[in-house]
């Protein structure tokens, strides 16, 4: 059995390379704000149509020409679909433009596009960049993303298909996962909870000391910027892009505990995106909820886990041993759970977290791999209706 996945390298592309990528950005960059003007207009662009637009404007424009067709047809590509999305999926925003001074390059070929050679990355207009080669390709690359991060280094990602390693049987049956800011993951065995380390916090004090640093070298508008403005802009840089990698390695390493000693895994179904709007914005990016989260899913589909994914409303108020749920909505400053009706006493996250697992092996929540919806659009439902909220209302709950 076989399994796409990504495998990421260094590049090490030198003055010349870098300008023709740059230059292929460029291009990339005006077609995908075209595509969005058209948008804006009225239209709608499929992919098709501007594939056909393309062709015309590439037969009157040398700058286009110029470049590669491949790179240029993806990203009409991945803009329909960002397009699509932005119809089908609740909550995603249509495309926006990118400007110059925030989007970071990205460009993305198939086969027909690039070719490896001597251990280099062959890119059309004769552009050769080397790779630094961490570990072997298990197959040949059907595609590649070639894209520069904050700090200015370049990566190449490269989709391929590898075996799936076989997971030894998991030796416990079932774990609850509750979501929190003040320990980021609370789960029904307290040997896998995942505290809040805080890594953005510990970095805060010298982030802050580089920016003051940027904001004291920072130069009128329309005068290029100093050696030492941009010294201290990369150093600010390095320094977010440190706690970014330990946040991401904490991730793994713990998705990877969990994943091989459980058989069934219920994930509360928390959406962090509307913490940016609260008091505890810092604190919920330095935990990392969302990446915790997807990284854990990928995993467990990957090793053939039943991934359960359970709508957080009332988890907090309802009690793990008799189901009774509580009249009066509990604060956060309340940590322990009491409940009147059996008496039962527990710290509010283990008792979310054993409600969120006793949820899943009642078979109240999707429970095909991730989710499943229970009605379609053609049987008078929605496809975002899943079990234990029947009433397709979207429900959003505070973290515990």
């Amino acid at each position: 059995m076989l399994e796409t996945v990504r495998y990421t390298y260094r590049l090490r592309p030198g003055r010349a390379a870098q300008a023709e990528l740059l230059a292929e950005w460029g291009r990339c960059r005006w077609l995908w704000n075209e595509a969005v003007h058209q948008q804006r207009t009225g239209r709608r662009p499929t992919f098709s149509k501007l594939s056909k637009l393309l062709t015309e404007v590439r037969a009157h424009n040398d700058w286009l020409r110029a470049g590669s067709q491949v790179a240029e047809q993806q990203t009409l590509r991945t803009y329909a679909i960002a397009l699509k999305h932005s119809f089908t999926v609740k909550g995603r925003r249509r495309p926006r433009a990118k400007r110059l001074k925030t989007a970071r390059p990205s460009l993305e070929y198939t086969t027909r596009g690039f070719r490896m050679r001597d251990g280099r990355l062959c890119l059309p207009n004769k552009v050769t960049v080397p790779v630094v080669w961490s570990r072997d390709l298990p197959s040949a690359p059907s595609s590649v993303r070639v894209y520069r991060d904050n700090l200015g280094h370049w990566y190449a990602s490269f989709v391929v298909r590898r075996k799936v390693t076989s997971i030894p049987d998991a030796d416990l049956i079932g774990i609850g996962i509750d979501w929190g800011v003040r320990t980021t993951a609370t789960t029904t065995d307290p040997r896998f909870d995942l505290p809040h380390l805080g890594h953005r916090k510990r970095c805060a004090a010298e982030r802050a000391k580089a920016q003051r640093r940027m904001t004291r070298r920072r130069r009128p508008a329309g005068v290029a910027p100093s050696k030492g403005y941009l010294a201290a802009k990369r150093q600010a840089a390095r320094i977010e892009k440190r706690a970014a990698r330990q946040n991401t390695h904490d991730a793994r390493a713990w998705a990877k505990r969990v994943v091989d000693h459980h058989a069934l895994i219920a994930i509360e179904d928390f959406k962090p995106a509307f913490l940016a709007k609260s008091r505890m914005a810092r604190k919920a990016a330095d935990a990392a909820i969302g990446a915790c989260k997807r990284e854990l899913i990928n995993r467990g589909k990957r090793a053939g886990r039943k991934v359960v994914l359970v709508p957080p409303a009332y988890t907090t108020m309802t009690c793990s041993q008799c189901a009774t749920r509580t009249k009066e909505r509990l604060g956060l400053g309340i940590r322990v759970f009491d409940c009147a009706a059996c008496g039962y006493t527990a710290d509010r996250d283990v008792n979310a977290a054993r409600t969120i697992l006793a949820t899943a092996e009642r078979n109240r929540a999707g429970a095909d791999d991730i989710r499943h919806a229970i009605a379609s659009l053609r049987d008078g439902g929605s496809d975002a209706v899943r079990a234990g909220n029947l009433s397709g209302r979207p429900e959003r709950a505070a973290p515990t």
